[in-house]
C-alpha cells in the first residue's frame, strides 16, 4: 500500500516560494505533494508554473480545500501575522515563513489561535539544514576542542547599493529582523535560551535609513556566542569559528544550497547540490592530551533544508513533535524586538 503523502498549499508565489521551498518539496515526491498555490494577482508570471499544481487567486479556495493538510504562508512579513491568523481560523495547519511575525505579541496570539483550533502553527527555519552549521556542530559534538569558549557566527555581505539605495525605513523590513532571524534561530535550537543577550543594531547611514547591521551576544554558562551580519563586509568573516579549552574550529565558507538555487541549479537530478568542494572544507586545530598537536580539514556534513519538511511530515502524519518549537520561536521574537528598540 502507498504510503500517505503529506499534502502542502501556497499562499504567496514568488521568490520565497519557488526558491526556498518547492525545489526541495518537490525533490521528496514519495512523501510530499504541492496541490494548490495561491497568488493574488495570476496575471503576473515571474515564475515557471508547475505541471499539476492549481494555482488560484481566490483565497478561501485554498483555505477551505479539504484534502490540504498545511499552509505555507510565504508572503511579505507584514503580511505574515494577518494571513496566518486566517489559516490558523480555517482550521489549517500552518508554517509561517521567518520572520515568524513582526513582534511578539503577534507571535503569541497565532499559538494561541492554533491551540485552540486543535492545529499546528511553526516557523519555517530551514536554516538548521544549512552544511557549516550542521559540521560545526558535528566538530562541537566530537569533544575534540575540549570546553567550549566562544562561538562567532558571521553572516555577511559587500552590497554596498542595498543600503545606498533604501531612503526610509520599515522595522518590519529591518536587516535583523529578516536575517538575524536566521542565526538566532540555530544559536536557540544549538544552546537553548541564553543567560543574557546584548545588541548593537545600526543604520550605519544614519537614521530613517536601511537596518544594514548588527552584532549580538548571547551569554551562557561559561562560553559566549557572538552573531554578526553587515552589508559593508568587503571580505566576509569567518561563517563559523569555535573556541574552546584544547581547540579551535574555523570554517570560512558558508552553506552553498542558496548559490546553487540562484543559479537554478536544483537538488532534483543533481547529488551534487549544495556540497562544499575540500577547499570549502573548515580547519580543525587541536591538541590532543598528551599534548600533541593536531591540524586537518573536516569534511561538511551535507546541507538539504527537504530536512526541515521530513520534520514536518513525522510531526502532522505520525504524531512527532515539532522540529521548530513555540518556546524558541517567542524567545526568538523577544531578543529581535528587544535589539531592535533603537532603530527609527
Amino acid at each position: 500500500m502507498e504510503n500517505r503523502k503529506l499534502v502542502i498549499g501556497y499562499i504567496g508565489n514568488g521568490k520565497s516560494t519557488n526558491r526556498y521551498h518547492l525545489p526541495f518539496v518537490l525533490n521528496r515526491p514519495d512523501t510530499l505533494r504541492v496541490k494548490m498555490i495561491y497568488q493574488r494577482n495570476l496575471a503576473k508570471q515571474d515564475w515557471t508554473r508547475i505541471e499539476g499544481v492549481t494555482y488560484t487567486d481566490d483565497l478561501e479556495k485554498i483555505l477551505h480545500d479539504p484534502e490540504i493538510d498545511v499552509l505555507v504562508v510565504t508572503t511579505a512579513t507584514a503580511a505574515h501575522y494577518p494571513l496566518a491568523k486566517k489559516v490558523l481560523e480555517a482550521g489549517k495547519n500552518c508554517v509561517v515563513e521567518k520572520p515568524f511575525a513582526t513582534n511578539a505579541e503577534e507571535a503569541a496570539e497565532l499559538f494561541r489561535l492554533a491551540k485552540e483550533k486543535g492545529v499546528m502553527v511553526q516557523c519555517y527555519q530551514n536554516r538548521r539544514f544549512d552544511s557549516d552549521f550542521l559540521t560545526a556542530q558535528k566538530v562541537l559534538s566530537s569533544g575534540r576542542l575540549g570546553e567550549l569558549y566562544e562561538v562567532n557566527m558571521n553572516y555577511d555581505y559587500y552590497r554596498a547599493y542595498v543600503p545606498e539605495g533604501a531612503e526610509s525605513f520599515r522595522k518590519d523590513e529591518a536587516f535583523l529582523y529578516t536575517h538575524a532571524c536566521h542565526t538566532v534561530d540555530q544559536v536557540l535550537a544549538w544552546f537553548g535560551r541564553p543567560l543574557e543577550v546584548r545588541s548593537d543594531v545600526r543604520q550605519l547611514l544614519g537614521k530613517g535609513r536601511m537596518n544594514d547591521y548588527f552584532d549580538l551576544d548571547f551569554f551562557y554558562e561559561g562560553f559566549k556566542v557572538s552573531v554578526k551580519s553587515s552589508y559593508f563586509r568587503a571580505k566576509a568573516r569567518p561563517s563559523f569559528e569555535l573556541y574552546g579549552r584544547r581547540g579551535c574550529f574555523v570554517k570560512e565558507t558558508e552553506d552553498r544550497q542558496e548559490a546553487d538555487l540562484k543559479k537554478f541549479y536544483l537538488p532534483a537530478g543533481h547529488p551534487d547540490f549544495g556540497l562544499d568542494l575540500p577547499e570549502h572544507y573548515g580547519t580543525l586545530t587541536w591538541y590532543d592530551e598528551a599534548g600533541n598537536y593536531h591540524e586537518e580539514k573536516v569534511p561538511s556534513e551535507k546541507g538539504d533544508y527537504a530536512r526541515y519538511y521530513d520534520a514536518l511530515y513525522e510531526t502532522l502524519l505520525n504524531g512527532a513533535l515539532p522540529l521548530v518549537t513555540e518556546e524558541e520561536t517567542m524567545e526568538q521574537m523577544r531578543i529581535l524586538a528587544e535589539a531592535g528598540k533603537e532603530l527609527c
